[in-house]
């Protein structure tokens, strides 16, 4: 069964047997990390949802320093292999079987810029992501706005969404309450709040009330913790 580990903020790594995928890697900078990017045993593969540096974050250290392939939207793999990495471009809605699982990006609203130095850059589109390890499947939203395609995204049947609730650059709370609605997960978890002042919420009230008003269970995660789904 595959579990989760928390790493606080939208980072996070799904463990199936000697499967490793880290999914946006921001550790070091965020202050809720409970490990550094060092600590990490090697990743099998490294998805990331978009460019903001607070979901790039160690992913292009991790990479060189592993060989771990990056998978993600297309000009963002693209960058990573500039910076002789190894990567996995795709586009919003494609889906790829790997050796390790099956991987398909969906839409997300948000944006997607990389800040290097005094540079903005921008790469492609912002995705959400859904990962399927064994026989059960998970959604990872990345940064976005709630919109009504969640409801085909929920098609797919989810084991685990993982949702943003920080509000202002995400989704709040009452929107990903609607999020959870459509999507009809069996399981899911906050994330993407309390890093920064702009993000602050309180997550144990968001899980009583997707627990009162849908049949999914929520489960509010200390950085470090791990989740089986």
């Amino acid at each position: 069964m595959p579990a989760l580990r928390f790493l606080g903020h939208s980072a996070c790594e799904v463990r199936d047997g000697d499967t490793r995928i880290l999914i946006d890697p921001f550790l070091t900078g965020n202050p809720q990390a409970p490990l550094g990017a060092s600590d990490l045993e090697a990743p099998t593969a490294i998805l990331v949802t978009h460019a903001h540096n607070d979901h790039m974050g160690d992913a292009l250290h991790l990479a060189k320093r592993t060989g771990a392939q990056v998978v993600a939207i297309y000009e963002v793999a693209t960058w990573f292999q500039m910076q002789n990495a190894q990567a996995h471009g795709m586009s919003i809605g494609g889906a790829y079987s790997f050796p390790w699982g099956w991987v398909k990006l969906t839409q997300a609203w948000h944006g997607s810029t990389y800040q290097d130095g005094d540079q903005l850059i921008t790469l492609g589109m912002p995705a959400g992501v859904l990962l399927r390890l064994g026989d059960r499947l998970l959604y990872h939203a990345g940064d976005t706005g709630l919109f009504g395609d969640m409801a085909l995204i929920g098609r797919h049947g989810i084991d685990l969404a993982l949702l943003p609730i920080g509000d202002n650059f995400t989704m709040g709370p009452d929107d990903a309450l609607e999020a959870v609605k459509l999507l009809n997960p069996k399981q899911v978890v906050p994330i993407h709040y309390n890093t920064f002042p702009p993000i602050q919420q309180d997550p144990h009230a968001w899980a009583r009330r997707v627990e009162a008003e849908t049949a999914a269970r929520c489960t509010v995660m200390e950085p470090g913790e791990t989740l089986e789904y």
